[in-house]
């Protein structure tokens, strides 16, 4: 089969491996879209330390049931399906509780971190657990398919923030594809009131479309003015919840900055290790500080919510392009080619 090989640090091939047999309880894949994650992209050269060569990367995954291992008599050769990122046992006390996303032998698509090697979905064939494999509508193309693995990560940080009828306002700091996927979860969940901050306006666009009601630009003081427009009642001097979606001390600071006393900040952003805080200011104002990994049993209300028309994610899809266009889109994403903000491989 052809796959998007990561050979060496920031070498991409594109070249023939042999295809996955599928065993028991598991499934086939026929890949017929995959996302260009960012965490793709940032991992690209090696730093995050979890995309060690040689590895297909890729995640964002939907295709077709090409065959399945014993013991799988659910999943008819031929269904559409769109694919969680977490491998997880299911029997764990994690998976037992509902946080399949932090089980004990927990593995990503498309990741290897040393501890364990899980080749993804920039292939022409994956094999996958078959309870990673949800069925999709027919009205669902495969593009939207595989954008519902980065809407599941907005709709978990959501769920973590508790965020129902009582939520006023909501600032979203970072508007790439999660935070964008943030602020459609929020209009989603009928939040009036919704802030984006980030520093290109072409995103801030972006955010509108999909349901801010305000942006800012990313700045020193950005996080004061979303704090003031965030202010909804006299006992407030906030937003109250914030949702970084950037993961890097100045974008963290801002969403602490842009919350309400006694506020909730969700941490869905990962792309420094080690990032500067403002201490004081989450002790002093008795923040909630709410580390949001990947997502848990979000795909259904996903597949839901794209199906009924309630969230349409499309406008941020850039390009789609076959997979043996990949090397050259992946080095136009690591070098931030304007406009360019979600890029969908075809193999």
């Amino acid at each position: 089969m052809k796959v998007l090989l990561l050979t060496a640090p920031s070498v991409l091939e594109f070249t023939d491996m042999e295809a996955p047999l599928p065993g028991p309880g598991e499934v086939r894949i026929r890949v017929a879209a995959c996302g260009i994650c960012g965490s793709d992209v940032h991992g690209l050269n090696g730093s995050t330390g979890r995309r060690i060569p040689p590895l297909v990367m890729g995640h964002e995954a939907a295709g077709i049931v090409e065959s399945v291992g014993g013991g799988v008599v659910d999943l008819p050769i031929g269904t559409r399906v769109a694919l969680d990122s977490t491998a997880f046992c299911g029997s764990c006390d994690h998976c037992r509780a509902g946080r399949e996303n932090l089980c004990s032998s927990r593995q990503v698509l498309g990741v290897s971190c040393g501890q364990y090697r899980r080749h993804g979905c920039f292939a022409e064939f994956v094999v996958v657990p078959r309870r990673i494999v949800y069925p999709i509508p027919d009205q669902l193309d495969f593009v939207a398919a595989a954008l519902l693995e980065p809407l599941t990560i907005a709709l978990h940080a959501v769920h973590l923030a508790d965020v129902g009828p009582t939520t006023r306002s909501a600032v979203v700091v970072g508007a790439g594809p999660i935070g964008l996927a943030c602020v459609a979860s929020l209009r989603a969940y009928g939040v009036p009131r919704i802030a984006a901050v980030d520093l290109d306006e072409g995103r801030l666009s972006q955010a509108r479309s999909l349901g801010a009601t305000e942006t800012f630009l990313a700045g020193d003081d950005a996080g004061a003015q979303a704090a003031k427009w965030g202010t909804s009642t006299p006992d407030t001097d906030g937003a109250d919840v914030v949702f970084e979606a950037v993961g890097a001390s100045a974008p963290v600071r801002t969403a602490i900055e842009a919350a309400t006393r006694g506020g909730t900040v969700v941490l869905v952003g990962n792309v420094s290790q080690l990032i500067e805080m403002p201490l004081q200011l989450v002790v002093t104002r008795q923040l909630r500080l709410q580390g949001s990994c990947s997502s848990a049993g979000s795909y259904p209300e996903a597949i839901r919510l794209v199906a009924e028309g309630r969230v349409d994610l499309s406008c941020f899809v850039s390009k789609v392009a076959p997979l043996s266009e990949g090397v050259d889109w992946f080095h136009r994403l690591h070098d931030r080619e304007q406009g360019l903000v979600k890029v969908v491989l075809k193999p």
